[in-house]
Formats: structure tokens, C-alpha cells, sequence
């Protein structure tokens, strides 16, 4: 950060730098003041997706086999700030403000995006470097979750499919804090039963025509909203 523009402790005051140079100076605040907040940063484990955080929100976790840096035009990109942010803002969003994580995931998503085009960094190089190391529930290299991982996110997804590997991940202890916890089972395997349906008829209209197909998406859709409100 360019010190004679602005002081990270000094008070704030008009800065003589175009518009463009304050707004990216401004996100690199914001960025760094919430990567200060973080207690704790583990990559020990692996993570569904690459990052998530814990029930209690004090643990970001950043799954292990991810790179910590990509190169981008000859420069080496830390990673984990950006994540840290979108994780930071998502938790925040669901637990202050009670948004659903699906609302609350796109707007942590902007955020990222915003930071990382403030840094001058191709939004779809990240993400291409950021698929590449994504794993799903099925993954066989998903086999050392976080024992207090925070859930809800894969649960609020609606997400068949997921909602029945995370089952039968807590089956075979790959959720330690889930499997002891009958609750926590009771209520994923209510969620599996509630969609399971929807995704068989949707399974089935794969080869309808386009009018039936738009129709059951539209009633999909619909369910959707309900069920999040």
C-alpha cells in the first residue's frame, strides 16, 4: 500500500488519487481488517468445496490439498484471504441477519469477486484455478472433515444428491460431531426424504420436451421459495 496515499491507522481523509486507485485501496482495508478478525485459519483437513467454517464461526477452514498461492500474469496470489472473506461475510450474513445460505452465499461470492478484481486479477482465471481442487461428498480424498464444521450450508443447498452422500458420510464417521449427534442425523435425513422426490421427478423430465421441462422447473422453483421461507 502506496504510504503516501493513506496510513492503515490514521484517520480517514479524502485521499488525492483517482477514484479508481481509493476504491481498491479501500477494499484492501476492508479485506485486511477482516482477515484481523479471524481466530483462528486451519488447512489440516479436507473441506466439501474448499472452504467452509465452524458452528461457532472462530475457525475458518481452507481444505489441505488446496495450493496456498496461483500464478496469474508472472505474479504469485494468495488464496486464502480471499476465501477467508467470503466465509467471513457468509457466516456473518446467516448468523446476524438470518439470510438463507443460498442468499447469502451469493453475496459473499460478489465480495470475493469484488476483492480479487480490485487486485487487478482475472475473475475467471481464479475460479478456473479454484474448480480445480473442488470436492464434492463423493470425493474419495473427503475424508478428514472438520469435526465441528458448521453444516447448514450443505443442508440449505437442497441438494439431493448431497444431503445423501453427507448421510452416508456420517455413516462411515467421516462427520464425527454429526454421527454423535442423533439430532443432527434426524434432521439431514428429513431433509433427504423432502427432496427426494423433487429430484426423481426432475431426473425424469431430463428428456422431456422443452415446455414440460420449463413447466417443472417453474414448479420446482416454487417448491424452492417455499421451503426457504
Amino acid at each position: 500500500m502506496p504510504s503516501m496515499c493513506c496510513h492503515p491507522q490514521a484517520p480517514h481523509k479524502k485521499l488525492r488519487v483517482p477514484d479508481w486507485f481509493a476504491s481498491s485501496l479501500m477494499m484492501e482495508r476492508a479485506l485486511d481488517a477482516i482477515i484481523r478478525r479471524v481466530k483462528k485459519l486451519d488447512r489440516k483437513h479436507d473441506v466439501p468445496y474448499l472452504a467452509g467454517y465452524s458452528n461457532d464461526g472462530q475457525t475458518i477452514y481452507i481444505d489441505r490439498h488446496l495450493p496456498k498461492t496461483f500464478t496469474y500474469n508472472g505474479r504469485e496470489i494468495e488464496v486464502a484471504r480471499y476465501l477467508i472473506l467470503h466465509e467471513e461475510v457468509e457466516k456473518t450474513l446467516i448468523d446476524q441477519l438470518g439470510l438463507h445460505y443460498l442468499h447469502a452465499h451469493q453475496i459473499a461470492t460478489r465480495a470475493e469477486e469484488a476483492a480479487i478484481r480490485a487486485e487487478k486479477i482475472s475473475w475467471r482465471e481464479y475460479d478456473r484455478f479454484m474448480q480445480k481442487y473442488v470436492k464434492g461428498i463423493g470425493d474419495e480424498r473427503l475424508t478428514k472433515v472438520p469435526a465441528d464444521l458448521d453444516l447448514k450450508p450443505y443442508r440449505d443447498y437442497h441438494d439431493y444428491d448431497l444431503m445423501r452422500g453427507m448421510l452416508k458420510a456420517i455413516d462411515k464417521g467421516q462427520f464425527p460431531n454429526a454421527e454423535s449427534d442423533t439430532k443432527m442425523r434426524d434432521e439431514m435425513t428429513r431433509y433427504t426424504k423432502a427432496f427426494k422426490e423433487q429430484d426423481r421427478m426432475t431426473k425424469n423430465l431430463a428428456g422431456a420436451t422443452p415446455l414440460v421441462t420449463k413447466v417443472a422447473a417453474a414448479v420446482g422453483r416454487n417448491k424452492k421459495i417455499l421451503v426457504a421461507t
